[in-house]
């Protein structure tokens, strides 16, 4: 029987395709070979420094809307998690080296830094998946380090919190446009919202029902560029100006033009001499691919064309922008030209660098492995708290989670009008409901699952034919599952809390972040063991009493039965394993801390060599 229950952890067999790039070294490696050489490159050592020779999307279609000021207001104060208002005043009120209660327990940084983040979207003033979840956290948990950290960010609406910032007769001209810059200070952090007339939109940030905006080359060249000079023009706070001895950290696509224009524009003319860029890819999918004619606009020198031309291999030529493949390629310009790499897993970092993850550029990023290092995200553990979550009917803690989950998982019964009882298990999906995250194999397991005994719950927003099925499913079993089609903030925390089971069949996942809320709030997560996901669901074995869940490496529908079984059956047989299981999951350490102290290492080891171009 334990045999049975012991997860079948059977990792996929990969290999590298042998890939040859036109400007960088053909690498030719057996699985074991990049597996050897990853957990070299990978291995973060915050104690000294060593040799390293030894990435929710940001979905690019996504239609949803700009958080609108009240909302952001709301989600701004949900972060003080019961703390008081006076507390959160008292926070705002004060300079970028304060830090509230977070600097009385946080250790600080060896090496205090001027880091600049540069992102497409930062919650909670826009976001649409988990690019925007992770800027609007890292950035304060290092400035609570004690590092100067700024955050340039595209200003899509008239947010209530920023204000013009005090340098009104500076202005950014690029190509006859003025940008105008504006400031607020939070929890440390000096976030600068860039303001011109392309980025506002009455659609989604990216794209409205009618497609992907025209002008986003331009969008996000002027990001960069705007970013570049905050640095240098705008005097934040006491401390003035930033300067010129900053590390830059462009994420994903959107800020990939700024390892590009800081080593073409600025270095190469005594400008930033000091300065280092890291690109960090939180997404290799979406990699800002224009037509080749589109160069000339980018204001690049003649030369440079090569850093950006990219040819797609046959077989991903579909669409691509000339028969032969050849196109004007954002992210992977950033890749090849940035100081350091960087993404949101180790397991992402090692599948990049494959044809099963790389999209065409496996061979350029296996090239540059020695520079390429995965670190998990964190999540924000004051708003993803079960003990002071206010979404919550009842809060609990590790000491008070039995009692705390039946009663959330009752009144959620209640609230969606499924039959109440605290021994049917609680199976749930939160997520985008597309191909990726893999809501079409939860659809298919359906009737498996109903059969079983649960209730699922699924809640989500994505393709038209998935928020369909959604409805057929909610139709089909009126009384064991529900589907709620849109994405409701305090829903997810509440079915979070009350679920038994948390489903996470994502085809490719770079970190996955709801698996880590799973955890906190002491739901177990079934995933399929890729990337991220592969990195912090450790599957359960009875012999040992170790694991966080159960994972699985056929990612399809019976993949995903086999693994819930699993689950169900311990916790149906075996309820004190699927405690500590719960119990375990509540004590993994998800805070931002651990991961922005291996970010530390990474600027240092960008800093100690020479710029990379």
């Amino acid at each position: 029987m334990q045999g049975l229950r012991s997860a079948q952890g059977v990792r996929s067999t990969r290999h590298v395709a042998p890939v040859a790039s036109r400007l960088l070294v053909k690498h030719v490696l057996s699985r074991r070979m990049v597996a050897r050489k990853q957990s070299s490159v990978q291995q973060l050592v915050v104690e000294e420094v060593e040799s390293v020779e030894s990435v929710e999307q940001q979905q690019e279609h996504s239609q949803m809307q700009v958080v609108k000021p009240l909302e952001q207001q709301e989600q701004v104060s949900n972060s003080n998690n019961g703390k008081g208002k006076a507390k959160q005043e008292q926070q705002e009120s004060s300079d970028t080296t304060s830090q509230g209660s977070l600097a009385k327990t946080v250790p600080q940084a060896k090496t205090v830094r001027n880091l600049v983040f540069v992102t497409s979207e930062v919650a909670p003033w826009s976001k649409t998946g988990g690019l925007g979840d992770v800027l609007g956290s890292l950035p304060i948990a290092l400035a609570a380090r004690g590092h100067r950290v700024m955050v340039v960010t595209p200003r899509y609406a008239n947010y209530a919190e920023p204000t013009y910032s005090g340098v009104s007769s500076t202005t950014i001209d690029i190509n006859g446009n003025a940008v105008g810059m504006y400031h607020y200070l939070h929890k440390g952090v000096d976030w600068v919202f860039v303001d011109h007339p392309c980025y506002p939109r009455p659609g989604g940030i990216y794209a409205d029902e009618h497609g992907v905006y025209g002008d986003n080359q331009f969008r996000y060249q002027l990001l960069s560029l705007a970013a570049l000079e905050a640095p240098l023009q705008l005097p934040l706070g006491e401390k003035g100006l930033y300067g010129q001895d900053c590390v830059f950290i462009a994420n994903d696509w959107h800020a990939a033009l700024v390892p590009v224009y800081l080593a073409a524009k600025y270095r190469a003319h005594g400008v930033y001499t000091s300065a280092r860029s890291v690109m960090a890819i939180h997404n290799l999918r979406h990699q800002g691919v224009f037509p080749p004619g589109t160069f000339p606009s980018l204001g690049l020198p003649d030369d440079w064309y090569y850093a950006m031309e990219y040819q797609y291999p046959p077989h991903l030529r579909q669409g691509a922008y000339e028969e032969e493949g050849r196109s004007v390629n954002t992210l992977k310009a950033g890749i090849s030209i940035a100081d350091r790499l960087v993404t949101v897993s180790p397991g992402y970092a090692e599948e990049i660098r494959t044809w099963l993850g790389g999209w065409g550029m496996e061979g350029m990023i296996d090239a540059r492995g020695p520079v390429l290092n995965g670190i998990v995200n964190g999540i924000d553990d004051e708003d993803w708290n079960p003990a002071v979550d206010k979404h919550l009917p009842v809060k609990y803690d590790l000491g008070s989670f039995k009692e705390g989950k039946a009663a959330c998982k009752k009144a959620l019964q209640q609230e969606l009008g499924l039959p109440v009882n605290a021994d049917i298990p609680l199976v749930a999906f939160i997520g985008r409901l597309d191909y990726q995250k893999g809501a079409d194999i939860v659809l298919q397991a359906a009737p498996w699952m109903m059969s079983q005994g649960v209730q699922l719950v699924c809640l989500g927003t994505g393709t038209t034919d998935l928020e369909n099925g959604l409805r057929w499913l909610e139709a089909a079993y009126r009384d064991q599952a529900r589907g709620w089609v849109g994405f409701n903030v305090a829903m997810s925390h509440k079915i979070t809390a009350a679920a038994d089971i948390l489903l996470m069949p994502s085809r490719f996942e770079p970190c996955g972040l709801n698996q880590l809320y799973a955890m906190a709030y002491g739901a177990v997560p079934v995933a399929h063991s890729t990337g991220g996901l592969r990195d912090t669901v450790l599957d359960f074995n009875p012999e040992s009493q170790a694991g966080t869940g159960w994972t699985f490496s056929h990612c399809d529908a019976s993949g995903l039965m086999h693994a819930t079984g699993l689950a169900l059956q311990t916790l149906r047989e075996y309820p004190a394993d699927f405690e500590g299981i719960q119990r375990r999951g509540m004590q993994r350490d998800s805070s931002w801390n651990g991961a922005a102290e291996q970010y530390e290492q990474i600027f240092e080891w960008a800093l100690m060599d020479q710029p990379y171009a």
